[in-house]
This record gives C-alpha cells, sequence and structure tokens, in this order.
C-alpha cells in the first residue's frame, strides 16, 4: 500500500504564504506511484488538511483527520514550514511525542540553526570555519549604544531578526542613526535581534541531504541581485540572477561542498539542508565565510533545491523518497 504523506505547511511566520508554495512544489514533486500526498496547512491552532476540494481539521491528538469516506492517518510528516513552528523545533517536539517519523532534523538541530546567533557561536568552536562577528540585542533588555556597535562591527552593518528567515526584517544599516529603526523593524519578526559585521564579496548557496550514511552535496549556486541583499524581493520578484552551477573553480567547489558537507555532519542534520556563504579574497584562493544554514530551504519549481538538483545527477522525487524512506530504516 502507498504510505500516506503530510505536506505540512503554512505556519505563523510572515513567510506562512511561501511555504504554502513550497508544499505546492513539494507535491509536484513526491512519486504519485508510492505515496498518497495531502497539504496539511498550520496556522496558530488551526490546522486543516486539503483533502480534495474540501478543508477537514485535523485531530492534533494523533495527526489524523475524519472525512466522509473515513478515518485517516499519517504515515509520515514532510515539514516545509519556514519559520515557528516547523523549523525551530516546536512541530519537531510534537512529532516525537506521538511518534510520527518526519523529514527535517532533530528539536535540537532545528532550534539551534533557527536561532542565528547560537548556531555562529557553537560554529565558531571549530577553527576551519569562518563566520562574521555579531552582537545579540533583546527586548525588555538595554540597548547597546549605536557608537559601541559601530566600533566593533563597522558600517555598514546588518540588522536582522535573530529566530527567523532572512526574507522579512532585514535591514543593511549604512548610518548609526539608522541602527534603532532597524532593530525595531527586526523585532516585528523576533523577539531577538542579531546584528551582524558585513562581509563583502560573492553569495553563494549549496543545497545537501543525507542518503543512507552518505550526504550528497548538490551543485552550488550563485546569487547576483540588484537589491541592497537577497531579501524578499531579490527572491520573489525577480530582481536576481541565480547562477547554477555557480562559476567557480574546481577547488573552491570541492572546498565548499566539503564545509556543506562537514557541517551537515557537524549538526548532526537529516533531510535536505541548504548552507548560504560569502566568498571573500582572490578567485580560486577565497575564504568560505559561513552566512545561514536552513532547514526547511523553498522548493518552489524556481527555489535553489529543486534547480541545484535539476543540475545534478539525481531526480527531486527520488531525492524526497530517499529522506521519507530513510525514516522506516
Amino acid at each position: 500500500m502507498k504510505r500516506q504523506i503530510a505536506i505540512v505547511a503554512g505556519g505563523d511566520s510572515s513567510e506562512h504564504d511561501v511555504s504554502l508554495m513550497s508544499a505546492e512544489g513539494i507535491l509536484s514533486f513526491m512519486d504519485k506511484n508510492k505515496y498518497d500526498c495531502y497539504v496539511v496547512e498550520m496556522k496558530g491552532t488551526d490546522w486543516y488538511v486539503h483533502y480534495g476540494m474540501q478543508k477537514l481539521k485535523i485531530n492534533r491528538d494523533d495527526f489524523s483527520f475524519e472525512a466522509k469516506d473515513g478515518r485517516h492517518n499519517f504515515d509520515f510528516a514532510y515539514i516545509t514550514i519556514h519559520g515557528t513552528p516547523g523549523e525551530n523545533g516546536i512541530l519537531q517536539g510534537y512529532f516525537d511525542l506521538i511518534g510520527m517519523p518526519y523529514s527535517t532534523s532533530d528539536v535540537l538541530v532545528e532550534a539551534l540553526t533557527f536561532n542565528k546567533f547560537a548556531l555562529n557561536n557553537f560554529l565558531r568552536s571549530f577553527p576551519d570555519l569562518h563566520i562574521s562577528d555579531s552582537l545579540l540585542v533583546r527586548r525588555g533588555e538595554p540597548m547597546p549604544a549605536d557608537d559601541e556597535v559601530v566600533a566593533r562591527l563597522g558600517l555598514p552593518c546588518f540588522v536582522k531578526p535573530n529566530a527567523g528567515g532572512s526574507s522579512f526584517g532585514v535591514t543593511k544599516v549604512k548610518s548609526a542613526d539608522d541602527l534603532q529603526p532597524a532593530i525595531a523593524k527586526a523585532m516585528i519578526e523576533s523577539d531577538e535581534v542579531m546584528i551582524e559585521k558585513m562581509m563583502t564579496g560573492r553569495e553563494i548557496t549549496c543545497g545537501c541531504y543525507r542518503k543512507g550514511d552518505d550526504v550528497i552535496v548538490f551543485p552550488i549556486s550563485e546569487v547576483v541581485t540588484t537589491q541592497e541583499f537577497f531579501d524578499f524581493e531579490a527572491k520573489y520578484h525577480h530582481k536576481s540572477e541565480e547562477i547554477t552551477p555557480a562559476p567557480l573553480t574546481a577547488a573552491t567547489a570541492e572546498r565548499v561542498g566539503e564545509m556543506t558537507r562537514r557541517i551537515y555532519r557537524l549538526l548532526g542534520c537529516y533531510g535536505i539542508i541548504r548552507i548560504d556563504y560569502i566568498l571573500t579574497g582572490d578567485e580560486g584562493n577565497e575564504t568560505v565565510n559561513l552566512l545561514e544554514i536552513n532547514t526547511t530551504p523553498g522548493m518552489t519549481p524556481a527555489s535553489f533545491i529543486p534547480q541545484q538538483v535539476e543540475a545534478s545527477p539525481y531526480q527531486i522525487g527520488d531525492v524526497l523518497s530517499d529522506i521519507i524512506e530513510g525514516r522506516f530504516m
């Protein structure tokens, strides 16, 4: 019999609708000969499955639902929520409690990778990883003086939600007078804000996933945008050029791939992740600087991961099947 797959999307962040687009992408990629797939949309405590033309309520006791043709139970949850609760460990904890296998890393890894400041400080303990300096600001706590921030991190610098994605609430700050408004903007998305030293160079991104004992690394993409940085406008309103495979020297591409594989193993990840980097220095001898880790990356047909799989020897449907079946071995 076919496995029953819940493609879990929506969530409570500003990327709710983007997540639904990713769910439609995953639905289109799935092997229909192996799986019956249904999109489960979450918003707060409203959880519904899209079942034909109906939206039916999910029973949160066991993640089942009732339809006219009887009670339905899922075998597996493919999580594609960008932000809370699917990218920060909360939903993973729920699925652990009810014994439902899922597509992402576990609670600890998701919580750590979602908290940019905590992740950076953990990975900074490995001397071969290059990570930009940063400061953390919490709602309700004293704010650092603007001149202290500038003295330490310089200008321009980036202000971004500490627990959240990179599409909303991010500001490239060019003047000390703009720091406090940027912090207020970021706090709309998160109670913690990270102020980060800017790295200038080529922005690239590399996806990978675990297949058995191997970590498969996909071809690297380069991002070239006319925006100040790779924000929501650049991502979703065609204001960037995404080049896959990226025009890198073979040696640089190999180093980036090995670093991606190493970080995946260091963290103990599962499923598809995508790591963003900034390359600084001379071509062929660049420093590879870690920028961000995405554990539920976008999965629309135009997103990076489908592009990278398309440029690889693999098929996206087979990759998704590997992730699902890997939980039943």
